[in-house]
């Protein structure tokens, strides 16, 4: 079995009908928006953020969830789907997963009011319930994510990213949308309890071990959906990258510093950076980080009963570091 269906197994049921209520809630009286929306919901991905807010509620409360826990689940979906469309406008990609992107097919102009729409959505389905809690938890996760994009673009035109910063990057940009998938969680069937907090910090913990992983495939050799290198062409400062900056000497400095700026197009020095940052130990480090951050997330779940949904959370955290792709 597929590891991913493993991980869903215990809340296969509610995955199914979470899928049918997702799409009650994208629905609307305009044929263009539905059409969209249609072709959206058919090429999802895994479906990882839904998972997280299941088994998070059903870990914390004895396997019980709530019509709450389904709208805090359609609610992440609907702001990470939001985020998708416009990253992919700001991005000028062409494709997501495989299929042509909603801008490729619909145009800009069409695809970022697609992603308002769906905000906006949402954003409505908590106030139209009384979910001002979990309105609250989305919310501030959308703000980080938007500070944290903006931060690194400021950082990476001047390349003088400390490992602290980009620390402060990924977790505004990648691990707070998950710690808000897992506090949701929480927070649906037990609200204002200090598990909310302890989820979110599970959540963020996941969050920061898998944007370095996605960091470390730029440096892999396997055929990972995205071209090798594609960081350093876009200067975008990475772990491997950063830590190397900061331990070799000037002229070698000078050097990655001057690649990177002027050089990043070119296919044979970007070769060069990366094996440079490679024998360098940039991997390893990186590696063994990725590591802390994922060890100290499974000592967070180590106070709750052993449990399918425990059990899964763990795989999930372990696939999150093994993951080829």
């Amino acid at each position: 079995m597929k590891i991913v269906e493993q991980i869903k197994q215990p809340i296969a049921y509610e995955m199914d009908l979470f899928e049918q209520k997702f799409q009650l809630s994208m629905s609307s009286k305009v044929a263009l928006l539905n059409r969209i929306t249609t072709y959206i919901v058919n090429r999802k991905g895994k479906q990882m953020r839904p998972m997280f807010v299941f088994l998070v509620a059903k870990m914390v409360n004895n396997g019980e969830i709530s019509e709450r826990t389904y709208r805090g689940a359609s609610v992440i979906e609907l702001i990470h789907t939001a985020t998708l469309v416009h990253d992919d406008v700001v991005d000028d990609s062409n494709r997501r997963r495989g299929f042509f992107s909603v801008n490729a097919l619909w145009k800009n102009k069409i695809a970022v009011l697609i992603g308002d729409f769906l905000l906006s959505k949402g954003l409505l389905l908590s106030i139209d319930n009384n979910d001002f809690d979990l309105l609250k938890i989305i919310s501030v996760a959308v703000r980080e994510m938007s500070e944290g994009e903006l931060l690194q673009i400021e950082k990476a035109r001047r390349l003088d990213i400390t490992e602290a910063v980009y620390y402060e990057i990924i977790r505004q940009k990648t691990a707070t949308l998950i710690a808000a998938c897992c506090s949701l969680g929480a927070a649906s069937v037990k609200p204002n309890s200090s598990e909310v907090e302890t989820m979110r910090k599970f959540g963020e913990l996941i969050g920061m071990a898998f944007q370095i992983k996605d960091d470390l495939f730029d440096y892999g050799e396997d055929a990972i959906g995205k071209p090798t290198g594609i960081d350093i062409k876009e200067q975008k400062m990475t772990l491997p990258l950063i830590h190397v900056l900061n331990k070799c000497d000037k002229k070698d400095k000078k050097w990655l510093i001057n690649s990177i700026k002027n050089h990043n197009k070119d296919k044979k020095r970007v070769k060069e950076v990366i094996n440079f940052v490679k024998d360098n130990g940039g991997l390893d480090y990186a590696i063994a980080k990725m590591k802390e951050f994922q060890k100290v997330a499974l000592t967070l779940l180590e106070t709750y009963p052993e449990s399918e949904f425990k059990s899964s959370l763990k795989l999930m955290v372990n696939y999150v570091i093994d993951r080829k792709k």
